[in-house]
């Protein structure tokens, strides 16, 4: 693989688009506003920012919310479906899931394709893949020249158990090709080879709607790319914490869509390994949204049943892809508060977004915002809001939460206060949402917090939560892209195929790897990817024989059982009968730890997984030294009201000067660039060895 030394990755946000750039060791970080009329805009400005040669650029790597803007706001493109006969309402019936079962009131999501839109055509394969019936490609034919008469220029295919047999689904793209060879065409095979036909058509669908907008979005961002001399390797940001070419997100632009958070959760978990915490909570607030994840033993939790949209009261949207398991709500720096019909203060999920954004940044905003009541309580210095490139109004930020303290009867001070509570108490719920409800003990865990916004309430949550420990890692604003770095490329793999599992059936299983492992092969040695590059993982997904809900296990290659990974050149048998033998020892204490009980009933296979990565260059983490003493970091001080506990003049220290394993007593304010961090009363702080802020309640 080629050698990187000048390596980019570049995050567009809901308010900012960050950047950051490694250069043969030397760390670059911009931020310039989102461009929400065209983002490409917005890239190229953080590019034009840095004063690194772009013509230099050997990787760039992008993480984008096109594709997610796209599915919230409904402005995708129309598209059509093809489906066997029978099947048409398919995405009607759901699953049949009422997430709030006494709520009268409850309506089924609309699907993203209407039922005019939906063609029947005759096919059918069962679940082993036998032909029952033929394809009828007369019936394509006809639905094809109906779609083309109706101006819709997408389309998804998505026939029963196509995860057995693709042949139809492969036949009926070629005939698209022959009679409306400008549609974009969707397989629902190549986005997963699992079963459960509702979520397999669903993600189809979202790929057919979405695609045109990212295949305009990637071309447009590549023209800006090309006419500005970038001529390095460019990778798109997946949302399985890899990466991608273009090329390859053009054709499944769906699994983009949480494409920017995931290089958060990626780097968090990195910043655990260097400091040899393995158990991390990550945080990461920016502009729009707070999203969460939890990290186990160093690893990231990757499954392939996400929700979009989901709550308590809605089921969302499925999508059978492999997907970081991250919780977001619409709680960022520029999330609106706002007085519902029963009188309460609420937070989001509404933002006033980079345009006009907050009325404190003077561009015509006249709603209240966190940032607004983070100014106006003192944690924020109007002076130094991204390195004082940008003043920020204390005035006008006054003027905008007036009306709501008017609405109480209280001050602008006291209902700034009631802000932040409301907004805290959202974000301490997702945190819960992901550890206590899901039977984790915070106080195993440290929390990594990042984003423009996170500093300024990470120290108060992690108290809250009762973590060990809250980190503020180096350029907190610029993180996700930050941790779009330490990927790799990486692509996921799953066949269904449910039969016993037994040490017997080893052989057969081995093959089944082997076919997934010869498509890695393939598909990686496109990009010029050699498979002596590539790592191959192995899992599988087990339940007890008549059971439903299947846990995903490890499987260990060869008679070792040190691991489940291998080279892709590797001559070896992936799958032996010993290393059957240990994933079923491996599937009884997962399915305890799951289910509380195991059993001694036979153990099923329903799916075989593989994840194929090859390694990109990345940048390396070195410890920093810096002398001095605290005195030497102050730039000051500055009255904070921290609600409850008091107004405090509080000094304010420069991050970048603060020495190394100095322990310093709260409350306190850190400020650089593009982030701010505040330590409460009765907490004491230190940088360590990798310059991260580590927050702890004072020791007594």
């Amino acid at each position: 693989m080629r050698e990187n030394n000048t390596r980019v990755a570049v995050d567009i946000g809901g308010t900012f688009t960050d950047f950051v750039a490694v250069s043969d060791g030397s760390l670059s970080l911009e931020k310039a506003s989102t461009t929400p009329d065209n983002f490409a805009n917005g890239v190229i400005a953080t590019l034009e920012k840095s004063s690194l040669p772009q013509s230099a650029i050997d990787q760039f790597v992008h993480g984008t919310t096109v594709v997610i803007n796209a599915v919230t706001e409904r402005n995708g493109e129309r598209c059509a479906l093809i489906t066997t006969d029978g099947f048409r309402d398919v995405l009607d019936i759901t699953r049949a899931n009422r997430p709030d079962m006494f709520n009268f009131r409850y309506e089924k999501p609309e699907p993203f394709v209407p039922r005019r839109d939906r063609f029947e055509v005759a096919e059918r394969v069962d679940q082993a893949g036998t032909v029952l019936t033929p394809l009828s490609e007369s019936d394509v034919r006809a639905a094809v020249e109906e779609i083309r008469d109706r101006g819709i220029d997408t389309v998804a295919v998505a026939y029963l158990h196509a995860y057995a047999n693709p042949d139809h689904e492969r036949r009926t793209r070629e005939i698209i090709a022959e009679e409306f060879p400008e549609a974009y065409v969707t397989l629902s095979h190549e986005l997963t080879g699992e079963y459960r036909e509702y979520e397999r058509t669903n993600t189809a669908v979202l790929n057919s709607y979405v695609r045109p907008i990212a295949d305009e979005y990637l071309t447009t961002l590549e023209s800006h790319l090309d006419a500005n001399g970038v001529e390095g390797n460019r990778y798109v940001m997946k949302s399985n914490a890899g990466t991608s070419s273009f090329e390859q997100a053009r054709q499944s632009p769906i699994e983009m869509v949480e494409s920017g958070p995931v290089g958060g959760v990626f780097g968090a978990a990195r910043v655990g390994t260097n400091i040899d915490e393995p158990n991390i909570i990550s945080f990461d607030m920016g502009g729009t949204t707070a999203k969460t994840s939890l990290i186990e033993d160093g690893d990231v939790d990757i499954g392939t049943e996400y929700w979009l949209e989901s709550s308590r009261h809605h089921e969302g949207y499925p999508l059978q892809i492999p997907v970081v398991d991250i919780v977001e709500i619409g709680a960022g720096g520029g999330s609106i508060a706002w007085i519902d019909q029963g009188g309460s203060i609420n937070v989001g999920p509404e933002s006033a977004g980079a345009d006009p954004g907050p009325a404190c940044y003077g561009h015509g905003g006249t709603k209240p915002t966190v940032t607004d009541v983070n100014l106006l309580t003192g944690r924020l210095n109007p002076a130094y809001f991204l390195g004082g490139e940008m003043d920020l109004d204390v005035e006008q930020a006054e003027a905008a939460l007036e009306p709501v303290a008017d609405e109480f009867g209280t001050s602008v001070r006291e209902t700034a206060h009631g802000v932040l509570r409301v907004v805290n108490s959202n974000m301490a719920n997702a945190l819960k949402q992901v550890s206590l409800q899901r039977g984790y003990d915070p106080r195993r865990f440290a929390m990594v917090a990042s984003g423009g916004a996170g500093g300024l309430h990470a120290a108060a949550l992690g108290r809250d939560l009762g973590v060990k420990e809250v980190i503020i890692p180096r350029a907190p604003g610029q993180f996700s892209a930050w941790g779009m770095l330490l990927t790799d490329l990486r692509r996921d793999y799953v066949r269904t195929w449910v039969r016993p599992f037994d040490r017997d059936g080893a052989s057969a299983v081995n093959e089944r790897f082997a076919e997934l492992a010869d498509r890695a092969i393939t598909e990686f040695g496109d990009e010029g990817i050699l498979p002596e590059d590539i790592s191959l993982e192995l899992s599988v997904d087990l339940r007890y024989t008549g059971q439903e809900h299947t846990v995903q296990t490890p499987i260990p290659v060869g008679d070792e059982d040190t691991g489940s990974t291998i080279t892709a050149a590797s001559s070896e048998t992936l799958v032996t009968p010993d290393a059957i033998a240990t994933t079923i020892a491996r599937f009884h204490d997962r399915h305890e730890q799951a289910y509380t009980f195991s059993l001694e009933d036979s153990v099923e296979l329903v799916n075989v997984r593989l994840t194929a990565t090859a390694e990109a260059a990345k940048p390396t983490i070195e410890p920093v030294s810096r002398n001095g003493t605290i005195e030497d970091a102050t730039k000051g001080s500055r009255a904070v009201d921290f609600d409850r506990e008091g107004t405090h003049e509080t000094p304010v220290y420069e991050r970048d000067s603060i020495p190394i394993d100095e322990v310093v007593a709260g409350p306190a304010i850190i400020e650089e660039p593009a982030c701010t961090t505040l330590v409460h009363p009765e907490q004491e702080f230190r940088l360590d060895e990798y310059a991260n802020v580590r927050i702890t309640e004072e020791t007594r």
